[in-house]
């Protein structure tokens, strides 16, 4: 009398079709990245504020130049710090799936 059901007969265990998650993952992607892109722009004027505020005159060339040059150190640390954290973060994923499957 009893039907023995493996996981992927099981109809509550339905899931969305692999075609709409791509499609949730990309649109998320895009969205976290015009986000990301509004974020950037509004710390950019600020930032320009800032250096016209502290070195005077906004259209002086080694103002730009300075601005332009910390901007570029700033974004190469914070680029090789979140690097480093996803190293460590899929190192730990691959060691608890490895644990998983032993």
């Amino acid at each position: 009398m009893f039907v023995h059901m493996t996981k992927e007969e099981d109809p509550k265990e339905e899931k969305p079709p692999r075609f709409t998650v791509e499609v949730l993952d990309k649109l998320t992607a895009l969205m976290i990245t015009g986000f990301s892109l509004v974020a950037a722009l509004a710390w950019n004027d600020a930032i320009k504020l800032l250096f016209k505020e502290v070195f005077g005159m906004h259209e002086a060339l080694w103002a730009l130049f300075a601005y332009a040059i910390f901007v570029t150190i700033l974004i190469v640390l914070i680029t090789i710090y979140l690097s480093r954290l996803l190293r460590i973060a899929k190192e730990k994923e691959k060691k608890r799936t490895l644990r998983l499957f032993k």
